[in-house]
């Protein structure tokens, strides 16, 4: 137990790639182990700018976290884990799925784990790559197609830009998370 704690004192530094998705899109982040899955999926949704409005899970090892309801019950409550705990000491990749139906499965792997007394007590985006494609779109082979389509048609109504990231909004937008979340507790 003494180790988790001493790992959970650290910052987790995560490499999480779309998967199906050329070229691809992908987003570095660097979290507190302290961190429950719950939060650690909300930094998820906020770095790549999904609107959290599909269910989700994280598939650590042999063990599934999300949020049960009473008809699941192989699933551990990601509120009750830290991101530290989840990983252990020999955990190095896990999988985050988000959308059930579009499936857009997050390969997360676990670069570094940065020393205890960093300073770093909340999440920060390092860097990333690329747009996250439109919510519904029908997963990785939606998307292509849609990529297809505005090739020929041209821009959509809404801007979108496949290429588009913008690392100091990314971090503006864990900002505003971090005290949403502060002020609810």
């Amino acid at each position: 137990m003494a180790v988790r704690k001493i790992f959970a004192d650290r910052v987790y530094q995560l490499h999480i790639t779309l998967k199906g998705i050329r070229p691809p899109i992908w987003r570095r982040v660097q979290v507190p182990g302290s961190l429950t899955l719950a939060t650690v999926h909300d930094v998820i949704q906020t770095v790549f700018g999904w609107t959290d409005c599909h269910l989700h899970q994280f598939f650590v090892g042999r063990v599934s976290y999300g949020q049960p309801d009473d008809f699941d019950q192989v699933i551990l409550h990601e509120a009750t884990v830290t991101l530290a705990k989840a990983l252990g000491t020999r955990i190095q990749r896990f999988l985050y799925v988000y959308d059930f139906g579009d499936d857009w499965q997050h390969d997360i792997v676990l670069e570094t784990i940065i020393a205890g007394g960093s300073g770093r007590d909340r999440p920060l985006c390092v860097g990333g790559k690329r747009h996250r494609p439109p919510e519904d779109c029908g997963g990785p082979p939606g998307y292509a197609a849609f990529l297809g389509t505005i090739r020929v048609l041209g821009p959509v109504d809404n801007g979108f830009d496949s290429e588009a990231f913008d690392l100091v909004a990314v971090n503006r937008a864990l900002a505003r998370l971090l005290l949403a979340r502060s002020r609810v507790q």
